[in-house]
């Protein structure tokens, strides 16, 4: 499954703002800034905040991450395996 969405489902552990892109400032106020809820495309702290969350949901539902990899995660039960890969 791809996920085309997933950068901009992490949470930023910081403060991170932003300038308003050119054509989308209010006449008047043209130099003001935001402050981002969340990650956005491009933003050199979105791939580490998705990771972050990801972790936090598959290790909440009883998955392990890998001790030699850390983009796959495992989970047994019963006598069966589950491995998951990002």
């Amino acid at each position: 499954m791809d996920v085309k969405s997933a950068f901009l489902n992490g949470e930023l552990a910081e403060e991170v703002y932003v300038q308003q892109p050119p054509g989308f400032a209010v006449d008047g106020q043209e130099h003001k800034v935001y402050r981002l809820p969340k990650a956005l495309y491009g933003l050199r702290q979105a791939p580490r905040a998705w990771n972050v969350k990801l972790d936090d949901s598959l290790m909440s539902l009883g998955f392990q991450r890998s001790i030699t990899e850390h983009a796959v995660y495992m989970r047994s039960e019963g006598g069966s395996k589950l491995i998951l890969t990002e």
